[in-house]
């Protein structure tokens, strides 16, 4: 597990000393097609060009190549709800997190609350704990899980659990900034400073719109704008800066869950096109042989793939035989990957989403990059010279929801909807069916988990199943994993774009 940990480690720091290589102060770089002018040249404007090598893989991720999939049941509809219909839908490309989050990388991002904000706002901290009673049962004997289970080093690289989706969102928009703070360190364009507090914490949005002051003096980037400044910040134009990480959309889990790819009798390689076709459905996330042990004729043949309780009563097997070597959650990089790379996507933890819950999604959904849970923001901008309103006491940008005037302007396919809030978009229920607490247990509130955990049946472990948890609760079988959006060529090669060119330049 230490090595797996250092090498991710080291992923870090080799994608932010790449981008060494993007430095755009060179006018050799191009010059404009529209215009001829020559692009980073003081003397024509300095218009900053940079020569992007392609988007770098952040840590902890692994690429999962989009396509078309058949999303929803694969199995019998046991409990009859009727709501995973199977449907054709197409997802972008993506990067996913091997792994499930951590306990250690949870307490890490609980360290930085408490020196950032721990002082004037506690609270802060307070809120991002994860519910380490969620281990109570009143039947059960679990204390010792409340109390060490989340604290305790020998549960350093098990999943942290307890987790509700709000806290997860919020830990994505932690990470994110640490990732490109890191790399905007390691190239020389930022000090580093371990003494952030309240407003004066970096954010990549504050850092973007030029509201992060930083430590003293600290470097930046040489402004080619004749009239600028002379030193800037970065901004997403200058190819350094990673996309947030985010919960997955359900389409995208599922999706990943699958490894349809290992399916692919030809995928595409450097040296010849791949097939576009796959030759089995998959039911779990191993492979078109749909069983929950594996069938190697080796030393670890009849072993469980996954972590799932077999019957009731029954989580690990017997002393001396144990069939999923654990009572609880495992280690995160515990069992078979799948076909992407991606460890526990069937059992150990169900996971968090993006997604509303509705049981009739499919019947509405996009067939491209589906979703139901928008609910369109923008930045909140001073009315006098339209420029962003100062950060909040926490060092964020603030945002507000669109007004219906705002999205009436737009009159384009996007914005079909009255209003900024999306998330009953012709759901097909009237608000009496949706009267949450009196005939529903469903609300905007509901959100999609998927996979089964170390306590569900192997049913649950199909990736096409779903239910659904409200986004303030935790739970003891609830845990998650990040993705990143890919930039650019679909197929992961920064060598080309997207598209085909039969050998013609770009």
């Amino acid at each position: 597990m230490k090595r797996t940990f250092i090498g991710l480690s080291i992923l870090c720091v080799g994608a932010a000393t790449f981008f060494t290589a993007c430095s755009s102060n060179n006018k050799s770089i191009g010059v404009s097609r529209a215009t001829g002018w020559d692009y980073n040249d003081p003397r024509l404007g300095g218009f900053d060009v940079p020569n992007y090598p392609g988007q770098q893989t952040g840590p902890g991720l692994t690429f999962v190549e989009g396509g078309r999939f058949t999303m929803g049941q694969t199995e019998e509809d046991l409990t009859t709800e009727r709501n995973a219909l199977p449907r054709t839908v197409s997802v972008s490309s993506f990067y996913m997190d091997e792994t499930e989050v951590a306990n250690v990388h949870y307490r890490e991002y609980v360290y930085w609350l408490q020196r950032a904000y721990g002082s004037d706002y506690p609270e802060q901290v307070n809120k991002a704990l994860p519910d380490t009673t969620s281990w109570r049962r009143a039947l059960a004997y679990n204390e010792p899980l409340v109390q060490y289970y989340f604290r305790h080093a020998a549960y350093n690289y098990y999943p942290v659990v307890g987790v509700n989706w709000y806290q997860a969102n919020e830990f994505a928009k932690w990470r994110s900034d640490r990732v490109n703070e890191l790399i905007l360190i390691k190239n020389g364009k930022l000090k580093r400073n371990p003494n952030q507090v309240n407003e004066d914490v970096y954010t990549t949005e504050s850092y973007v719109s030029g509201q992060y002051e930083g430590a003293a003096g600290f470097a930046k980037k040489r402004d080619l704008d004749p009239s600028g400044s002379k030193r800037r910040n970065l901004n997403y134009a200058d190819g350094y800066l990673l996309p947030n990480y985010r919960l997955p959309t359900e389409a995208e889990w599922e999706y990943a869950a699958l490894g349809l790819i290992g399916n692919n009798p030809e995928p595409e390689t450097k040296r010849r096109r791949g097939e576009e076709v796959i030759t089995d459905r998959n039911i779990l996330p191993w492979g078109p042989k749909q069983n929950t042990r594996s069938g190697m004729r080796n030393s670890e043949q009849g072993e469980f793939l996954g972590n799932f309780k077999r019957g009731a009563g029954d989580v690990m097997g017997v002393a001396g035989g144990l069939n999923d070597n654990a009572d609880i959650p495992a280690p995160v990089f515990s069992y078979k990957p799948n076909a992407f790379g991606l460890y526990n996507m069937a059992g150990n933890v169900s996971e968090w989403v993006l997604d509303v819950y509705r049981p009739l999604t499919y019947q509405d959904a996009a067939g491209f990059r589906p979703f139901r849970g928008n609910v369109f923001e923008t930045y909140r901008r001073v009315a006098e010279d339209n420029t962003l309103e100062e950060k909040d006491s926490l060092g964020h940008l603030t945002k507000r929801e669109m007004t219906p005037e705002e999205i009436a302007a737009k009159r384009n396919e996007s914005f079909l909807v009255h209003n900024a809030d999306a998330r009953n978009y012709i759901d097909g229920d009237s608000a009496f069916v949706y009267d949450y607490g009196r005939t529903t247990l469903i609300n905007n509130d509901s959100r999609v988990i998927k996979g089964g955990s170390w306590n569900d049946r192997a049913y649950w472990m199909s990736p096409g199943t779903r239910r659904f948890m409200q986004a303030n609760q935790g739970s003891s079988t609830v845990g998650f994993r990040l993705v990143m959006d890919r930039m650019g060529s679909a197929d992961g090669r920064n060598d080309k774009g997207a598209g085909n060119y039969f050998g013609r330049r770009r």
